[in-house]
Formats: structure tokens, sequence, C-alpha cells
């Protein structure tokens, strides 16, 4: 039986709420609604899970930035920002702490359903659960240019041979491989890896992630699985 995937739609304009709410439903999915930001804080940590939340940038209260962030502290799930703002800064933004995805007002209701059900999709992949969200019977992995991660295994390969990382460093690799596009802040990969509350100490970070790049990259000073954006984060090469 399909499961039915499970949408936190956050927008504070209650018409264009109701109308999206509607053409997703009729689509097949369950959608909890949120009209501002305390309101799609609470709904995510106490309705939840989610496999998808749909983000308003400007909200009552608290921006949708503040609502990515706290989302990010904690999961995985996919977000998509819907906002009328469609500057490459804002964009930049909503990329750099997190989102997933980036649509701009005005859309069609066509193009919002295409990309709920990819971004959904890509995260069942990401996660090895089948499209019914069942986990398959095989094993999980997942190569990219010469690196096969096995997820059940905590395995790395790097062209064949066998590459041993700490348990940090293959949960930081896990992170990037199985999100590729996404950017990390070093925030977000703490929170995400250690499951604590980052007090801004890089030094952790820049330690493991110097570590991980001595193992898995050809030339840790000129990295092509994970990149460096200055005074943003870490996200994976896009030749590999």
């Amino acid at each position: 039986m399909q499961l039915q995937h499970h949408i936190l739609l956050v927008e504070d304009d209650e018409a264009i709420s109701e109308m999206v709410r509607s053409y997703l439903v009729k689509e097949g999915y369950q959608v909890e609604s949120a009209f501002d930001g305390e309101a799609a804080e609470q709904a995510f940590r106490h309705k939840g899970p989610f496999d998808l939340v749909l983000l308003d940038q400007m909200l009552p209260q608290r921006s949708g930035m503040d609502i990515l962030q706290c989302i990010r502290k904690s999961s995985l799930v996919p977000v998509l920002i819907v906002s009328a703002k469609d500057t490459d800064v804002d964009k930049a933004l909503g990329l750099g702490f997190g989102a997933d995805d980036y649509i701009s007002k005005p859309f069609s209701m066509i193009e919002l359903a295409a990309r709920v059900k990819a971004a959904i999709r890509r995260a069942e992949y990401a996660t090895g659960r089948s499209p019914s969200g069942e986990t398959p019977d095989k094993k999980a992995s997942v190569t990219l240019g010469g690196l096969t991660v096995d997820l059940n295994n905590f395995s790395v390969l790097k062209n064949g041979g066998e590459v041993k990382l700490t348990a940090k460093e293959f949960h930081i690799l896990k992170l990037f491989m199985t999100h590729p596009g996404r950017v990390f802040t070093k925030a977000q990969i703490y929170g995400m890896v250690w499951e604590e509350e980052y007090y801004g100490d890089e030094n952790v970070i820049n330690v493991h992630m110097r570590r991980l790049r001595e193992k898995i990259e050809d030339d840790p000073s000129h990295p092509e699985f994970i990149k460096t954006l200055w005074g943003i984060g870490y996200k994976l090469g896009e030749s590999v």
C-alpha cells in the first residue's frame, strides 16, 4: 500500500495556503497548515514527522529563514522555500541555510507539485527507502565519483580499496553523500553529526573535515568531493 506523505505547509496568506493545501490533498498528500513562524515551529515539533516542508520566506512573528535554521538543527527533512523574493541573494541565502529547492511566486500548481514530488523522491532514495516508505532488504549504498559508501555496514571504498574512517568522519561523509547539492553550515554539520548544540567551536569541524579529506581526496588541499563555500559552509562537489 502506498504511504501517504505528510507535508507541513507554512504560508501566511490564507487564500494561497488553502489553494495549495487543496491541490496537494487531491494529489494524495496529507497536509498540515501553519500561518506564522511560531505556529510553524510548534507544528513541526508536535505534529510530525513530516516528509517535506513548504516554507514561505516572509512570515509574521518569525521569518522563514529562522524556522529553516530551527528545522536544520534536528532534521534533514526536505524544505522547499516558497517566496515572492526572487533575487540571487535570497536564493543563495535560502539554499545556504539548508533549503533543498526554491520556487518563486507566482507559481503554477503543476510546477509546485512536481517540485514536491521530486524533493520527496530524492530524500527517499538518499535514506534507502522505497517509494512505499519501506526500507529495501538489499544493502543500501551510495556511489559517487569513485567513492562507495555502504550505509548499513558503515564502510567506504575508494576506487575499490577500503578507506578506514572514524565514526564521526563516516557520518560527515554520509551526510554529504546522501544529500548532493545541499549546502551545510558548520553549525548544521555539528548538530546532525554530534547531535548537540553548536557553540561556535569551528576547530572541531575543521579538524574532522581535514582528516576526512586526507583519507578520501587525491589532493586534500584542492578537494573534489567536499567543497568549501567560504563564509557559508560545505557541499558535495559537482564534478564527482
